[in-house]
């Protein structure tokens, strides 16, 4: 078991983790920014070390810093969390070489899973369901890359390699814009990620997007714990997750969760992933894997009992998985809503002093944020400050316990997308669920 471990994160991940490692015995160390000197699991944590100023740059994008931070306080592993360094190879490479753990898949396993193309040709290999495309990069004649587009049949999309979040894509509806809508999505690439190898895949019109948890140990054991909708999307940016999904049987649950298990032993994967399917007319189609815990883990928490970030921790520590797959019982139904520090309406962030912080209680509610009041936001990161998680027996029970949570949350001094959230559940296509990932944007008109 691991002793003493760096947290390498901010806001209600770290916190999040911090509680995981004070339940199993395990001391912490948070790192922050000087902006972030009174987060709660930098106030909670046993030891802090300040390793730069608020940019990200400086500090929670700083190797260097985190490394040296595990090597002063003699910690033997280190946590990214989600964002920041979770899927840098590099980073993972480098905390190993260095002698530490690093509480998540291999290097080599975030790297291949990183490229788009590599990612696609592994999914192939591993009888994993793939969106029809060009199965590798595009190269440079034209006449070649119209063919494939009449191949595979427009509206395609041209996708960046080393995209993600939504960055990096480009649809294209005609052969007239095709040349163009490639060098440009080239061109975008190289400046965003430093890869300009871009892809092409048949666009989906109307997908939903579902995804699916696993667990692996590196040992030869693997797991997946179901299955996630997380169609509720304004700019490719997930606005309300829930799990199950709506409309996936137990049958089609069983098959893509195998698919992705067997992918894992594959590529000899370890730590908590994601693979996340576009889903159309009751067919999976591959777009990626996230290397890393997801900010909706907890809906999946919920409605199987495990503990995610505790697995996480025991495969780090090198423990095997105790959970075999018949284990896995799904129950109920479990919905978050990710709460931002940003105007409703046009979306621009809000940072700024929280002045009354009162989250709602009631039975199945869960709130995992590190806000408190007289906190105050800091402008340099992500708006997200917090999720607010409802369980029920069934789905509805989930979104009439929502819908109480929503009017009684109270946040005063910042504008939240709270408003957003109490609109969204109050509509009849969202309640009776199965929405596409074009819903939300539609809805308001974007």
């Amino acid at each position: 078991m691991l002793d003493k471990i760096v947290i390498a994160n901010r806001g209600e991940i770290a916190l999040r983790i911090l509680r995981a490692c004070r339940e199993m015995g395990i001391k912490t160390v948070a790192v922050h920014s000087t902006a972030d000197t009174n987060l709660k699991h930098v106030l909670l944590a046993d030891e802090t070390v300040c390793i730069g100023p608020p940019p990200s740059n400086l500090s929670y994008l700083n190797m260097p810093a985190i490394i040296s931070a595990a090597e002063v306080t003699d910690a033997v592993a280190i946590h990214p969390g989600y964002g920041f360094l979770s899927e840098n190879a590099d980073f993972a490479e480098r905390v190993e070489s260095s002698g530490f753990t690093f509480i998540g898949p291999p290097s080599n396993c975030i790297r291949l899973m990183g490229d788009k193309v590599s990612a696609i040709r592994a999914m192939k290999e591993a009888g994993v369901p793939t969106v029809p495309g060009s199965d590798g990069p595009l190269g440079e004649n034209a006449e070649e890359n119209l063919r494939l587009a009449r191949e595979i049949g427009y509206p395609v999309i041209i996708k960046a390699a080393g995209g993600g979040g939504g960055r990096g894509m480009r649809v294209v509806h005609s052969e007239a814009s095709l040349t163009g809508a490639i060098t440009v999505t080239q061109a975008e690439a190289r400046a965003a990620f430093g890869n300009e190898v871009v892809y092409m895949e048949k666009f989906l019109e109307r997908p939903r997007h579902v995804e699916v948890q696993v667990l692996a140990d590196g040992q030869g054991n693997a797991i997946h714990l179901g299955e996630r909708d997380c169609s509720m999307q304004r700019r490719h940016q997930k606005v309300v997750e829930e799990a199950p999904a709506p409309g996936i049987t137990e049958e089609q649950r069983k098959r893509i969760g195998e698919r992705c298990v067997q992918a894992c032993l594959e590529m000899g994967y370890r730590s908590a992933g994601t693979f996340e399917f576009l889903y159309q007319d009751n067919e999976f189609f591959f777009i990626e894997m996230n290397t890393r815990l997801q900010v909706e883990h907890p809906v999946t928490e919920l409605i199987t009992g495990i503990d995610i970030v505790r697995e996480q921790l025991r495969i780090a520590g090198g423990e095997k998985l105790k959970i075999r797959q018949e284990d896995v019982q799904i129950r109920g139904h479990a919905i978050e809503c990710r709460i931002n520090a940003e105007d409703p309406k046009t979306f621009m962030p809000s940072p700024g002093l929280i002045q009354l912080w009162h989250p709602p209680g009631g039975p199945g509610i869960r709130i995992d944020s590190h806000v408190y009041s007289g906190y105050k936001v800091p402008p340099y990161y992500d708006s997200m400050i917090g999720k607010l998680i409802a369980y029920g027996g069934d789905r509805a029970t989930a979104i009439a316990r929502m819908k109480n949570a929503l009017a009684e949350i109270v946040i005063e001094g910042i504008k939240t997308n709270i408003p957003l959230h109490r609109e969204i559940f109050q509509h009849a296509a969202f309640q009776a669920g199965g929405t596409d990932i074009h819903y939300l944007e539609k809805r308001l008109g974007l």
